[in-house]
């Protein structure tokens, strides 16, 4: 009972992720419920060994429909990567409660502007080209992978507003873009996890396969339906964010 309850919400985090990022929004709490008594690591691991795959394969079927900026999306990833590795190296020696407390703050502007700017990612106008991309685009994966590292929470909705409001994408071309940098970001907290022990490769392969099922339904709703449909999903995910990081910080007592 307990491997099909997070199969299924795997399979459900999946869909979110691919369209817009905000998997872990489904399934992170799933594992919580679901193991109560599990260290809190080893269930952040074990997500990440799921989410992965279903990133991953949302990047390839992206990658054949929508056309993905491979000069400036690989710098970025590792970019991210680094950006990554370094994030959650600084969480073990700096408390980011005083983070967490601001979180819910920078989601509500995020969220703000992303409806006072009716017109924001709904046309693909990319701002910059060539090296200055690639630059840019670099800056995007470093500050936002360490953010993963070192925190977490709307890392997927963070790189899609990012690709979005700086870089001039519409939500569908920068939620194609993201999946690259947040492959790469998941990559370098799965190791760490896993080389400390903390993944339930028990668990894994059922998730992942999960993952990749409702990270291939995701894929086509948002390429059948568009920027549009993206841009919708996005502020959904945003305000879900907003309402759970509030209640984890200022109104969850244990």
């Amino acid at each position: 009972m307990e491997l099909l309850i997070v199969s299924l919400a795997s399979l459900l985090a999946g869909l979110v992720d691919a369209i817009v990022g905000g998997g872990g929004l489904i399934l992170l709490p799933a594992l919580f419920a679901t193991f109560p008594q599990a260290v809190p690591a080893t269930l952040f691991g074990t997500n990440k060994s799921a989410s992965i795959w279903g990133t991953a394969f949302a990047t390839a079927q992206y990658s054949r429909k929508v056309k993905m900026p491979w000069r400036s999306l690989m710098p970025a990833a590792g970019a991210g990567l680094v950006g990554s590795l370094v994030g959650a190296w600084t969480v073990t020696q700096v408390d980011p409660s005083l983070f967490r407390k601001a979180l819910p703050i920078l989601l509500t502007l995020l969220l703000l502007y992303t409806l006072a700017r009716k017109d924001l990612g709904r046309h693909h106008a990319p701002r910059f080209a060539g090296a200055q991309e690639a630059w840019v685009a670099a800056g995007v994966g470093l500050v936002i992978g360490f953010y993963d590292g070192f925190f977490g929470p709307g890392t997927g909705s963070f790189l899609v507003f990012a690709y979005v409001r700086l870089m001039g994408y519409d939500f569908l071309n920068a939620s194609a873009s993201a999946k690259l940098v947040n492959v790469a970001t998941n990559f370098a907290a799965l190791v760490l996890f896993a080389v400390q022990g903390h993944v339930w490769w028990h668990l894994a392969l059922a998730m992942a396969v999960s993952n990749i099922v409702g990270s291939l339904i995701g894929t086509r709703l948002a390429l059948r339906h568009g920027a549009g449909f993206v841009r919708r999903v996005f502020i959904l995910v945003v305000l879900a964010l907003i309402v759970k990081t509030a209640y984890d910080t200022w109104f969850r007592t244990v």
